[in-house]
């Protein structure tokens, strides 16, 4: 599967969650997620924990492992992503336990918006952040789609900081002076 995607630092939440209903985006809710990343040789590989949280009450969802590849650069970039099962994982990283790259905690508020999912994250340790993921079909009209993407990098610019080039993970490994890159590590 692919997406488009875009990471922002997000200067004015109350914004972003206005612009969103402007657009009239379906809130889909908060979820608290704990993303455990995991060195491997190529690409990313995190498992994802998730609590849907509503008025108060927390409902789990089932555990995914996700690899995803994409190139670390500013603007829109394509990533291409799997979701895994634990079986999965281990039949194709093998059955020994993954060695621990680091941890990211953050709170999302979901929202949809036509083929768009849009994050308002506030990451632990780091703080508030803008993304959305557009998905591709698997012949996109690429045309199209890099419009979408321009427009709502325009439609959310006024609560929006500085682009994001690369993970929340390697975010916080750069914060906390480790090194970001995993494969090496392993």
């Amino acid at each position: 599967m692919k997406n488009l995607e875009l990471k922002a630092e997000l200067r004015d939440p109350n914004l972003a969650r206005l612009i969103c209903k402007q657009l009239k985006a379906s809130r889909v809710g908060v979820i608290r997620q704990t993303d455990t990343y995991f060195n491997v040789m190529r690409g990313r590989l995190k498992r994802r924990e998730s609590v849907v949280v509503e008025r108060g009450v927390g409902s789990p969802e089932p555990i995914e492992y996700i690899f995803y590849e994409r190139p670390d650069r500013i603007g829109a970039r394509v990533s291409d992503y799997h979701i895994y099962t634990q079986e999965q994982v281990r039949e194709r990283f093998g059955e020994q336990p993954l060695p621990v790259w680091l941890e990211v905690v953050k709170k999302r508020e979901l929202y949809l918006y036509d083929s768009t999912r849009i994050h308002i994250d506030d990451v632990h340790d780091l703080g508030w952040y803008f993304e959305y993921e557009i998905i591709l079909e698997e012949r996109p009209n690429m045309e199209k789609v890099n419009d979408l993407a321009d427009r709502l990098r325009a439609t959310f610019l006024p609560a929006l900081g500085e682009p994001i080039a690369s993970s929340y993970a390697d975010l916080i490994a750069q914060a906390n002076g480790l090194r970001a890159d995993r494969a090496e590590e392993a």
